[in-house]
């Protein structure tokens, strides 16, 4: 079912992808008692910004089918950004604060760039701890991504992440650990995105009460879940959202960056991604561009790897984020059918 948005804003690359049939106004949504009512904080650098919304919106879609969902976008102040997308934030997101008093089912709170080695010195940490805390005592189930799993591990458990001696980026096959109702008739391997330097350990998230999901041989923890007041956490250190082009983007991006001088080594080609044809082509590409570091070198990327790329891990993530709304609802229905004494609300934060 369409995705209905907050005040009625929509945002204008999704309007323009789904047209005026494919925006419902927000009076749709008012008329249904099932929607998925679902803040999603975005907090990706200025250039990610808008393909992430993309990405979740997609990926909500798809799993919801007939479900109605409602977003109300945010971002954590403290994020870097430029003037350029200044006027889609003032268009299109609420202010922080505004979640504080709404009364919202869910969240999804994604990563950032993270500059300093402690998350905690980053300039952005109080009020992500703000957000986290509000979803323990507000959501039924909150998911975080990448490194605001990172985050969210730190803030509630003490669990630090590790440094990777390199990028960890591919597409990945991981296995079920347990069965849980996020990965109920999801197939074994359950495929996802990775793209992160750091990561966090079973022991240590076993040690501390979490359920790993799913881990992957060569990625590690990949999806582990928590109670913590009274919503379920989800913590991906992957990402299923990723469109099929994203790892692309990003690698390309990685190599002008070690073209441009700001970074030493030459980024490794994602794992599980590209076929046997644009693999060769790109380490061609490689040796070429290791010989002569020159932005301009660029204009010779290989076209076979710049072509529509299958997302192998879709229909795992269709498969668990459609679980995931249909948790959502079966907690809100027992709610209902059980409710519990009204007590005075704790202060928020």
């Amino acid at each position: 079912m369409p995705l209905v948005f907050d005040g009625g804003r929509i945002p204008t690359r999704w309007r323009e992808k789904k047209g005026s049939r494919g925006v419902p106004p927000v009076s749709d949504y008012l008329s249904s008692m099932n929607a998925v009512k679902i803040a999603l904080v975005n907090n990706m650098p200025d250039p990610a910004l808008e393909d992430t919304e993309m990405q979740f919106f997609e990926l909500l879609e798809a799993a919801s089918g007939d479900l109605p969902i409602f977003v109300k976008l945010s971002s954590l102040p403290g994020i870097p950004r430029t003037d350029r997308v200044q006027p889609h934030l003032k268009s299109f997101y609420s202010a922080l604060d505004d979640l504080w008093n709404d009364h919202l089912d869910a969240a999804i709170v994604t990563g950032t760039e993270p500059h300093q080695p402690d998350l905690r010195q980053e300039p952005y940490w109080a009020k992500l701890v703000q957000v986290l805390d509000w979803a323990e005592r507000n959501t039924t189930s909150t998911v975080l991504s990448c490194l605001a799993a990172h985050a969210g591990v730190l803030h509630s458990d003490g669990i630090p992440r590790h440094r990777l001696n390199d990028k960890r980026f591919g597409v990945f096959d991981s296995r079920k650990f347990r069965e849980h109702t996020l990965t109920g008739q999801l197939a074994n391997p359950v495929r996802f995105p990775h793209s992160r330097w750091n990561e966090v350990r079973a022991d240590e998230l076993h040690a501390c009460g979490y359920a790993v999901l799913t881990e992957s041989e060569r990625a590690g923890v990949d999806v582990f879940v928590k109670n913590k007041g009274k919503s379920l956490f989800v913590h991906f250190q992957g990402h299923p959202e990723y469109g099929a082009q994203t790892l692309q983007k990003e690698y390309r991006r990685d190599i002008k960056r070690f073209l441009r001088g700001e970074r030493e080594t030459y980024p490794n080609m994602p794992e599980g991604y590209f076929d046997p044809i644009a693999s060769k082509e790109l380490a061609h590409f490689e040796k070429r561009a290791r010989k002569d570091r020159r932005e301009e070198v660029m204009e010779h990327f290989p076209s076979s790897a710049q072509g529509a790329l299958e997302s192998k891990w879709t229909p795992s993530a269709i498969g668990l984020y459609r679980n995931w709304l249909h948790y959502i609802l079966s907690r809100r229905a027992e709610a209902t059918a059980f409710p519990t004494p009204t007590l005075a609300p704790s202060a928020v934060p």
